[in-house]
């Protein structure tokens, strides 16, 4: 996914979280069901997004922080946790 994409979807992502009732979306817009259009706090979706993007990096981070682990015990012989296990493809 390019990296336009990925803003537009977690800026969709935010207004959704902060504004339950947005249905559609339209450039910088966001309407109801019915299409009424709702005022939106764009230091609201900001921060939103922000949260959003660092929670991303977080996952990607634990990630990799996690098959890390798993490599080196695995060279080391020990066991793994599950979640270890799970990065492993097989």
């Amino acid at each position: 996914m390019n990296e336009e994409m990925k803003q537009f979807n977690n800026r969709v992502q935010a207004i959704k979280e902060l504004y339950p009732n947005a249905k559609i979306f339209r450039d910088n817009l966001a309407f109801t069901e019915d299409e009424t259009e709702i005022t939106l706090d764009e230091t609201a979706i900001s921060n939103k997004v922000s949260e959003i993007e660092t929670a991303q990096t977080n996952e990607v981070q634990t990630k990799e922080n996690t098959k890390a682990s798993a490599k080196a015990k695995l060279i080391a012989g020990e066991a793994l946790t599950e979640e270890e296990a799970n990065t492993i493809v097989l």
